[in-house]
């Protein structure tokens, strides 16, 4: 087995490990938005998908779960439904390129059948990066479209950015890097084993010879 394979199967499933320990982090964390206000010093808010937390100066966090899930914002609600599918998606891709690794023993058709659990992984993974970013990415556009909103009077406080979009922007990054590589790491297999010589046998039985000789030819 070629070294740099071996390289990229393991760069894509360590990748593909911390891009979804990455989303589950950003669906559970509480600060996709922030806020502050001038006539409010001592509080600031955050807003996650689950829960609205209120910070006190003194450092006193107190949270609250949404009620319903039918008075949130169009952008929040899209965002569980994602990222819960981002989540799902990366683990199964995870748990595919774990087994398709040529460092594990398993599969019995060895090079055909990690091939096909490392392409189905890949794929997975991209997959998940772009569920993953999608949600980040339009809760981003929202917050930056309200923030300049004219209509709203200045003293209107607005939301900002939380750590938890840049974290999901990472680990969206994260999982299409992480496909890239075992998709890679699938063709350059593939070429390999292209170019590998592969021996034919031709068996002739003389008249007289009570056994078969074979001779190995390569093209």
């Amino acid at each position: 087995m070629n070294l740099t394979i071996c390289v990229l199967e393991l760069l894509g499933v360590f990748f593909s490990a911390g891009a979804w320990l990455g989303s589950l982090t950003t669906t559970l964390m509480g600060t996709w938005l922030t806020q502050s206000t001038e006539l409010l010093p001592t509080e600031s808010y955050q807003m996650g998908l689950w829960e609205i937390c209120v910070v006190q100066d003194m450092g006193v966090l107190e949270c609250r779960p949404y009620n319903s899930l039918l008075g949130l914002s169009p952008d929040i609600k899209l965002a569980q439904i994602f990222m819960c599918t981002a989540v799902a998606v990366g683990l199964l891709g995870l748990l595919l390129a774990i087994p398709g690794l040529h460092l594990v023993n398993s599969c019995r058709d060895n090079v055909r059948c990690k091939r096909g659990l490392k392409m189905a992984a890949g794929t997975l993974c991209m997959a998940a990066g772009v569920l993953g970013l999608i949600p980040v990415s339009y809760v981003a556009y929202k917050t930056v479209d309200r923030f300049y909103d004219e209509t709203l009077p200045d003293m209107v406080p607005r939301w900002e950015f939380g750590d938890a979009l840049f974290c999901g922007w990472t680990s969206g990054f994260l999982h299409l890097v992480a496909g890239t590589l075992l998709l890679i790491s699938c063709l350059r297999l593939q070429k390999q084993n292209s170019n590998t010589p592969v021996p034919m046998a031709q068996v002739w039985l003389q008249p007289g010879v009570p056994f078969l000789r074979t001779r190995f030819e390569y093209v």
